[in-house]
C-alpha cells in the first residue's frame, strides 16, 4: 500500500496525524468560529491553528536537535515535544 513513496508506517501515521490534527481543526473552527485568539506566553496572538503550526515547528526543531546531538533512541525528544504541544496549546 505505501510502496508506491517508500515510505514506512511510522512516517505514514505521522502525516495520518497531522492531517487528523487539521481535520478536527477545522471541525472546532466551523462549530466554534472565532479562531479562539488570545495572547500568550511569548507575547503573541494567536489562533488555534497558529498554535498547531508553533507546536509542529517546534517538533521538528527538537527531534533534528535530539539526532544531531544525541542519535537514537526517539523516545525522549517524543516526550519533549508532547510537552511542548501542551504547552502551546495551554499558554502560547
Amino acid at each position: 500500500m505505501l510502496s508506491w513513496m517508500a515510505w514506512t508506517w511510522p512516517t505514514a501515521l505521522i502525516f495520518i496525524g497531522i492531517f487528523s490534527a487539521m481535520g478536527i481543526l477545522t471541525v472546532i473552527e466551523i462549530k466554534h468560529p472565532g479562531g479562539d485568539e488570545r495572547k500568550g506566553a511569548l507575547g503573541l496572538t494567536t489562533t488555534r491553528g497558529d498554535r498547531l503550526f508553533i507546536t509542529l515547528l517546534g517538533t521538528v526543531y527538537i527531534f533534528l536537535a535530539w539526532l544531531g546531538l544525541v542519535g537514537m533512541p526517539l523516545w525522549v525528544p517524543l516526550g519533549v515535544s508532547i510537552c511542548w504541544g501542551i504547552f502551546c496549546f495551554w499558554k502560547v
